[in-house]
């Protein structure tokens, strides 16, 4: 207590001096600073450290530092940069971070980096989703490089870059989360740029770059490969004079052309070039070229929508395969023909201000549809074999000629189940058919079987509506009575209302197959092949007439008691 009262002894002094130290020193320990730590003690999983100023020794795993490649500084007596997080816990303890301490080391320089766009060093340690995470190799932070900025082309194997010290950008700083993102893809591109720049010099208009490479196409030109250090890009205009609709059709990859160099453009680092430029238009040529004429073309390109020929070098057209066949349906240019083939070809149109020349194979042989026509007219009945057969009619390849008829089922027969008849008939069977209906201009032929045979129809011709005839009855029901008329093959239905006037007798229960009765034509149409039978209108009819002829002037007296009514008129007038 002494000491307290006399503040000027020697005890007080070191006192006073022992209480400015620990004050200092404890002013420097705030919460969140970058402080060094001794290491006093190390176990299997812990570090202990001495911090001046603090109660107690903080702990650090050890895993941490052996994470942040710090095993070899793990010895007592070492110093390790730690971050203050907490002086004390709800425990009472000092909590520290060694690798908090690094990464905020770490973020300043970043930070600098990123402000003066500078590339730092780093090196890939892993993958991760989305990309790869990356160490800075000063500081040792960890980044992440996402997928697409890994390089400037897809990569499906990156093990030749882990671990390799090389140079990224840095292109997103988050202070507040702490992340950072960079980009090796763009330090890539700039080097590229700047080498591009170099390469472009090279080159001007009027330049003839021989040997380039096809790359690629795309649905507005195709790209070439100049010297293994350029691609540029031949527009679809610039491929031919002729129509191109993609550049597939005139290239495969990797065949060589030669280049015009059309436009230079340093600012966007392109340059553009044509391959129809290097050869004369021959479009002007085109005027020794008659319509409806046919000439010698070479196939150059063999397409599924037909062929690309050659009238003369640069002046290519479209044999579209409609224009290959008058019979094939369909046909594939690969089955007629190959490429080198020098074929006949009649051209069809010419349009200067399109610059599209239509060409036709086919039109070189006369219309098959035509010589059949003139060989066979319509009505005539032709032999021919069934080539196929669906669910409604049957084709039929007519003999001597590529052509198909097409037979509906309609046609097969003049009885009316027609679909059970059409199973009767099978590939490659031979027939004999009518031609019906020949279409050129359409390449269609119409033939049919049943037109072969007489119409049982025909029975009908001379007939009339109210025509008594006889029928012999095949099959009754409640619904009425199939009959067919006597020499003929028409089964005809007549309904129970039209077996008798009055109803009682209406039933077809009445009549028993085989019967033979009279019945009157109801309704006939010879061009429909309709007709209908009734019992009840023949009856109808024969009432009428005997009313008819016994209800005359002349038909009365002959009755006996004709003028009975008469004679008691004048009997009774007379007694009057």
């Amino acid at each position: 207590m002494e000491i307290y009262n006399n503040l000027e002894t020697k005890a007080s002094k070191e006192f006073k001096d022992l209480l400015n130290s620990q004050l200092s020193k404890s002013k420097n320990l705030a919460e969140g600073k970058i402080i060094e730590g001794k290491i006093t003690k190390i176990t299997e999983k812990f570090v202990f450290l001495f911090i001046e100023g603090l109660k107690s020794e903080p702990v650090i795993d050890v895993n941490e530092l052996k994470t942040m490649g710090l095993s070899d500084q793990i010895n007592l007596g070492n110093k390790i940069s730690v971050l203050l997080e907490r002086i004390e816990d709800k425990n009472g303890e000092v909590v520290v971070s060694a690798s908090k301490a690094l990464k905020i080391k770490g973020w300043d320089k970043l930070v600098e980096a990123y402000e003066k766009n500078t590339p730092i060093m780093g090196k890939i340690t892993s993958k991760c989703k989305g990309g790869v995470i990356v160490e800075h190799i000063d500081t040792g932070s960890l980044m992440f490089c996402p997928g697409s900025q890994i390089s400037d082309k897809p990569l499906k194997d990156i093990s030749h870059l882990m671990n390799e010290p090389q140079k990224f950008a840095l292109i997103k700083l988050d202070k507040i989360r702490g992340n950072a993102c960079v980009s090796r893809r763009q330090i890539i591109s700039s080097n590229k740029k700047e080498d591009k720049a170099k390469i472009i010099e090279k080159y001007k208009v009027g330049d003839v770059i021989k040997n380039a490479i096809v790359k690629g196409y795309s649905s507005f030109g195709c790209f070439f490969d100049v010297n293994s250090e350029l691609d540029v890009l031949v527009h679809l205009q610039e491929i031919s004079y002729s129509r191109v609709n993609h550049p597939e059709e005139i290239f495969n990859i990797g065949e060589k052309h030669d280049l015009l160099v059309i436009s230079v453009d340093k600012e966007k680092q392109q340059v553009g070039c044509s391959i129809k430029q290097l050869s004369p238009d021959p479009f002007e040529h085109i005027s020794n070229y008659e319509l409806n004429k046919i000439y010698k073309v070479k196939v150059v390109k063999i397409m599924d929508f037909g062929a690309f020929c050659e009238l003369e070098p640069g002046l290519t057209t479209l044999l579209h395969s409609s224009e290959l066949s008058w019979t094939k349906k369909n046909p594939s240019a690969k089955k007629f023909f190959k490429v080198g083939d020098e074929i006949s070809c009649v051209i069809t149109e010419i349009d200067k201000e399109k610059r599209r020349v239509s060409i036709s194979h086919r039109l070189t042989e006369k219309n098959p549809f035509t010589l059949l026509e003139e060989k066979y007219p319509v009505d005539t009945i032709v032999d021919g074999t069934i080539t196929s057969i669906n669910d409604y009619a049957i084709y039929v390849k007519i003999d001597g000629f590529e052509i198909d008829g097409f037979l509906h089922a309609n046609d097969l027969t003049y009885n009316k189940k027609s679909e059970e008849e059409l199973k009767k008939y099978k590939k490659d069977q031979k027939i004999k058919v009518k031609i019906l209906e020949i279409k050129p201009d359409q390449q269609k032929v119409r033939v049919g079987l049943k037109q072969t045979e007489q119409d049982p129809f025909d029975w009908f011709k001379d007939k009339k509506v109210n025509d008594a005839i006889t029928v012999k009855v095949l099959e009754t029901d409640n619904k009425g009575l199939l009959v067919i008329p006597e020499g003929s093959k028409i089964e005809i239905h007549i309904k129970k209302s039209q077996i008798a006037i009055n109803a009682s007798d209406a039933r077809p229960n009445r009549f028993i197959k085989g019967d033979r009765i009279d019945a009157a034509i109801q309704e006939l149409d010879i061009k429909k092949r309709k007709a209908s039978l009734s019992i009840k209108l023949l009856e109808e009819l024969q009432n009428k007439e005997a009313v008819s002829k016994f209800s005359s002037p002349l038909s009365g007296k002959n009755l006996p008691f004709s003028s009975l009514s008469d004679k008691l008129d004048k009997k009774d007038k007379k007694k009057e």
